[in-house]
Parts: C-alpha cells; structure tokens; sequence
C-alpha cells in the first residue's frame, strides 16, 4: 500500500477543491465523497470516477478502508459526525468552527498532533496569519496580535457568512494558543470589489521584548513564510514587516492555486491547503515514510 485513502464529507466547493488537491497528494488516494442529497458536487465527483453517497457520514464511517476523513460541512454537522468518525477508528481533518479537537497549523504544531485523532484547521484568516505571530512570538513574545483578513465576498459561501461569530473567536482563541500571543484579536471584512481582489491579511504584533533586534524578527518571519510556501505556492508577504518599536506589522497576500475555485479564493484555497498538508503528513506516519514534504 503506498497511498492512503480519504474520505470527503461536504461535496460543496470546499469539499470539490479538496477533492482536487488529493488528486495530486502523493499519499492520499480518494476513498469517497458523501453529502445528504444527490447534488452537483457529488456529480462532479462520481464523473471523476470516485465513490460517492448520499448517506453523509455513515456511508464514510462504513469505509473501514479509508483512515482520514475531511469534514468540509459545519460546525453543527462536526459535531454529531466526530464522535462517529472516532469511533471508526478514522482521523477526523475538521475544516469547520466547531474544534472538536486542537487547533492546527501545520508550520507551527503539527508535529505534535501526529497521534491525535482529530484536528481543527482554525479558519482561512488563522492559517494564513497565525504563522507570522508565532514566528515574532518565538523570538521576541507577543503581549497582544491582531489580525484582519480581508477576503473577496464572491469567495465567502453560506457556511463563512453562517460563521462569521464562530471565525472570530476561533481565530482569537488560536492566535494564543498556536500563535503564542498573551491576547489575541481576530477580525473578517468581505470585500465586494469587482474585480474581485485577492486574500489580504494584515497581522500587528505587540511585543514584549523590545531589545530583540528587528533583523532577528524580520529574519524569523522570513523563515516561517518559506515554511508556509511549502504547501501555499500562493502565500507572499505584500509588505515586508514593519517595525516601529514595540509594534510589527506585517500584510500578507494569498492566491489561490485555481485547483477547482478561482485564484482570488485565496481564504479557501490556504485552508484546505493546509488540511491536505496535514492529512499528508499522517498518512506518510500511517505508511512508515517520515519526514516527507507535503505536496503543493
């Protein structure tokens, strides 16, 4: 056995673009996509020669040989379907709200969730901004970060615009637990532009040890954005970081890699990005292959 099968819950555009992504993964090979209904995803899907169901997550639990199931649904949906998948014996990657499990952002802590059974990707916003205040937190502390993402309103879907109360707080809550920050402020704007513009990011950090060099924060922030462009090709710091005594301020920009969604959808894009990076990773422990990159 040299891949690992996947389950996909949610044949949205999110679960379509997942769907996408595993087709390229070098250890992730497509089990199913289910929903509740036959719609134009689990179509798309089963045209694309995968199984598909419409019996949602108990036609994926009955699956004893797909080992990682993507949840793409909602954070109420996540929440009748983890204790499911658990007892399936099946890794749960949640791209909802509802973080049943730890929040993870594969450059920062993914290496330790390898023997968790379920994980939460946070939100689009955190995976995109939560790297660059862990990586000014771990050379110079964080007393407070806040971050704005402002993202295109043609890429925000029914289940971001449901959430918006749950992003934020999910958002503030990581950025202290992942990104190390002692307080933690996270806030959305849809942005209506025509043509649509891509994902935006703008990240300030307040930190508590004025004495580190800036070189050495600027430095460390370079290093986690190369980390992030691993499994991101799209991710590029619009405006280098900023620093003007305790405060550093850093605007990041995302494009899509146009898998199944449009190249401005940079917000899905980074978060199911990371989810596949960080199904790979443990599929590669499940095959006894360590240390392997994720594929872009």
């Amino acid at each position: 056995m040299d891949r690992i099968k996947a389950g996909i819950i949610g044949p949205g555009n999110i679960g379509a673009d997942l769907m996408y992504k595993v087709f390229r993964s070098k250890y992730l090979e497509m089990g199913m996509m289910a929903g509740i209904v036959e719609s134009e995803g689990i179509r798309r899907a089963r045209s694309m020669g995968v199984k598909t169901s419409t019996l949602g997550a108990a036609a994926i639990t009955g699956e004893r040989d797909i080992k990682i199931v993507f949840e793409a649904t909602s954070a109420a949906a996540h929440l009748n379907n983890a204790p499911l998948l658990r007892e399936a014996g099946q890794i749960a990657i949640d791209l909802t709200p509802a973080a049943v499990g730890p929040y993870c952002v594969p450059c920062v802590n993914l290496n330790a969730l390898s023997h968790e059974p379920n994980i939460n990707m946070v939100t689009c916003g955190g995976q995109a901004t939560i790297p660059i205040v862990y990586a000014v937190s771990r050379v110079a502390g964080a007393e407070y970060a806040e971050i704005v993402a402002c993202i295109s309103s043609r890429s925000a879907g029914p289940g971001t615009r449901a959430n918006m109360d749950e992003f934020t707080e999910t958002t503030s809550r990581a950025i202290e637990v992942v990104g190390g920050a002692e307080r933690g402020k996270a806030i959305i704007v849809l942005n209506p532009a025509d043509p649509p513009l891509m994902m935006t990011n703008t990240v300030i950090v307040r930190v508590k040890d004025r004495s580190v060099p800036a070189d050495r924060i600027t430095a460390s922030i370079g290093e986690i954005v190369a980390e992030i462009q691993k499994y991101v090709p799209g991710y590029k710091l619009r405006v280098p970081p900023i620093i003007e005594g305790e405060k550093v301020t850093t605007i990041i920009e995302v494009q899509g890699q146009g898998d199944f969604l449009p190249p401005y959808s940079g917000n899905l894009d980074i978060i199911n990005s990371a989810a596949v990076a960080a199904a790979e990773r443990l599929a590669a422990n499940l095959l006894g292959i360590p240390g392997e990159e994720p594929s872009k």
